[in-house]
């Protein structure tokens, strides 16, 4: 049996943190201010960030965000390698008439026990093994 995972955290939660100008911005500053026990993350997760923030502002704010997640010792980055890669192959194959990024189906695969309580992000796709969204409920 997989371990409970309290919130897996999407590379949208992570940005609308950061930028107070993002619609979301007020639901995952509540959500990061009390962080419940188990948070993971991917390692692709935070790669996809940082590149966000390097195209959409420049690498002084792109550093800034690895930063944020530096100081987030309650987020557990899980790194991806063969293993996760073919999970979320398998996702990308049993979700293929979804428009998934391979970073949306590592997380997907991560979640995919049902075994989340909440999945932070704003993007729906991240739904579909069954985990609720936390826009949706919060």
């Amino acid at each position: 049996m997989a371990a409970r995972i309290d919130a897996y955290v999407d590379t949208s939660a992570l940005i609308a943190f950061a930028d107070a100008s993002d619609t979301y911005h007020p639901v995952f500053r509540r959500l990061f201010a009390a962080p419940p026990s188990v948070v993971v993350t991917s390692s692709l997760v935070v790669t996809e960030g940082h590149a966000w923030f390097l195209r959409r502002f420049d690498r002084v704010r792109a550093l800034q965000f690895l930063a944020m997640i530096d100081d987030m010792p309650f987020i557990d980055v899980r790194p991806v390698g063969t293993p996760e890669l073919q999970g979320a192959t398998a996702m990308l194959r049993r979700f293929a008439d979804q428009d998934l990024t391979l970073v949306d189906a590592v997380g997907l695969h991560l979640m995919r026990d049902g075994h989340v309580t909440s999945c932070w992000s704003t993007d729906r796709h991240l739904g579909l093994t069954g985990a609720p969204l936390a826009i949706h409920t919060a």
